[in-house]
C-alpha cells in the first residue's frame, strides 16, 4: 500500500452514502470505501450514487474520483466547495428522488466559495428543510426551490432549480419548544391523471384533520404537458406550523413501480394506484403521529438537524426530537467518525421526546469571498 493511500480514512459498506460524501468534503477527508455491496448478485456502486458523485464533481474544483472496474471500491478525494451558477442541468436519473440530491447539496454549498444555482434534471423539502436552514443563520430570504416539472416512478422527469446562499459560519440553537400547532397547509399534486384525485384527497385528509383544528389550506397543483413530467400519478404534502414556529412535514405519492410496464397506464390508473381517500387518510394519520412525537422537526430532518447542530461553531446547540430514527442513529455516528462531535442523549419522560446536546465542531467557509 502507498504511502499517500494510508492518508485515506478506510469505510467498508454501502450504507450511510450520502453522509459520508458530505463529510468527507465539509472535513476535507479523503475516503476509501471498499466492499460495497459485494455480497449482491448486482455488486458495486448504483447509478443513483455515481450521479451524486458527479453532482459533487460539478460544484466542487480538484476533487478526485476513482471507482474500480466492478464498482465495489470507491476513492475519493474532496476539492474546494465552488457553488456558483451551474450553467447545465444535472441529471438525477430516475431511481431515487431530486429530495436524495438536494438534502446533502444544501448542506455542503452553504460553505461554498459563492452562492450556488442549480437545476436539477419536492414540495416538503422547501416548507420543512428551509426553516430549520433560517434556525440555523441562513438567509431565508435567498433560499429558492422552483418546481419547474414533477417526475414520478417508472419514468420521472421531475426538474427543480435550486439557488442558495453561503455563510460564514452557523448559529448554535437552543431549539427544545416544539409548541403547539396553529395551522396546518398542503399541497396536492397529479400529473397526466385527472384533477378529482386531488379533490379526493383533500377530502379524505380534511375528514381527519378537520375535528381537530380548523385553519387548514390544502392546495393543488395539477400539471398536464411537459411540466407534469414522464409518467402518471398523484401525492399530496402537509405541514404543520406551531407557536414556535416549528415545521412538522410528511408527503406521500402514488405512482407505478419501477419495473411495471407503463403501456396505456393512463387509462387504467384508478385500477394500479392506491386510492386517493386512502392517500389522503394514510398522510394524515402519519402527520398526527410526527406531531404526537413532541419533536422541533419531524423524523425526516432528524439527519440535517444533527448535522447542522454539528458544523456550529464551538458553543452548545440542545435540541428535542420524537423518537430516534435508524436514520439519525447512523448520522450520529457518521458525525462522531468524521467531525469528533458527539452528542449527549437525554430522555425526556414527561413528553416522551428526547434532548440531544452538543458542542459545534467549528464549522468556517474559507472559500467565502471576503468583501
Amino acid at each position: 500500500m502507498g504511502q499517500m493511500e494510508k492518508s485515506y480514512k478506510k469505510l467498508k459498506g454501502s450504507a450511510s452514502f450520502r453522509q459520508r460524501l458530505l463529510l468527507s468534503t465539509l472535513s476535507s477527508t479523503p475516503i476509501i470505501i471498499e466492499d460495497i455491496r459485494t455480497g449482491k448478485t448486482d455488486p458495486g456502486l448504483r447509478k443513483y450514487e455515481i450521479s451524486l458523485l458527479r453532482l459533487f464533481e460539478t460544484v466542487c474544483d480538484g476533487c478526485s474520483i476513482a471507482i474500480n472496474e466492478t464498482g465495489t471500491k470507491l476513492k475519493y478525494k474532496p476539492g474546494i466547495i465552488m457553488g456558483g451558477r451551474i450553467n447545465y442541468p444535472h441529471d438525477c436519473g430516475v431511481s431515487r428522488s431530486i429530495g436524495y440530491f438536494l438534502e446533502p447539496l444544501v448542506v455542503l454549498c452553504l460553505f461554498a466559495k459563492e452562492p450556488l444555482t442549480i437545476n436539477l434534471k419536492v414540495d416538503t423539502f422547501k416548507s420543512a428543510a428551509f426553516h430549520i436552514l433560517k434556525r440555523f443563520g441562513v438567509d431565508f430570504e435567498a433560499l429558492s426551490l422552483k418546481i419547474e416539472s414533477r417526475g414520478l416512478p417508472p419514468n420521472g422527469g421531475g426538474e427543480v432549480v435550486l439557488s442558495l446562499p453561503i455563510v460564514q459560519s452557523l448559529n448554535a440553537v437552543n431549539w427544545i419548544d416544539e409548541g403547539f400547532v396553529k395551522k396546518i397547509r398542503g399541497v396536492t399534486f397529479s400529473t397526466k391523471v385527472s384533477s378529482q384525485f386531488e379533490s379526493s384527497m383533500i377530502r379524505a385528509a380534511r375528514g381527519i384533520i378537520n375535528p381537530l383544528i380548523s385553519d387548514v389550506h390544502i392546495f393543488t397543483d395539477h400539471r398536464t404537458g411537459p411540466p407534469a413530467g414522464n409518467s402518471p400519478g398523484y401525492g399530496i404534502s402537509l405541514v404543520a406550523e406551531t407557536t414556535s414556529g416549528c415545521y412538522i412535514s410528511v408527503d406521500t405519492a402514488a405512482s407505478h413501480g419501477k419495473d411495471e410496464d407503463t403501456s396505456g397506464l393512463a387509462d387504467d390508473v384508478k385500477k394500479d394506484l392506491m386510492p386517493p381517500e386512502d392517500i389522503g387518510v394514510g398522510i394524515a394519520n402519519v402527520l398526527l403521529g410526527e406531531i404526537s412525537q413532541s419533536g422541533v422537526v419531524d423524523s425526516t430532518y432528524q439527519g440535517l438537524l444533527f448535522l447542522l447542530c454539528a458544523l456550529c461553531p464551538p458553543d452548545v446547540s440542545k435540541i428535542r426530537i420524537g423518537k430516534l430514527s435508524q436514520y439519525g442513529i447512523e448520522t450520529l455516528r457518521n458525525i462522531r467518525d468524521f467531525l469528533d462531535v458527539t452528542f449527549i442523549i437525554k430522555p425526556d419522560p414527561d413528553t416522551q421526546s428526547v434532548i440531544l446536546t452538543c458542542v459545534g465542531c467549528g464549522m468556517k467557509n474559507l472559500s467565502r469571498k471576503v468583501s
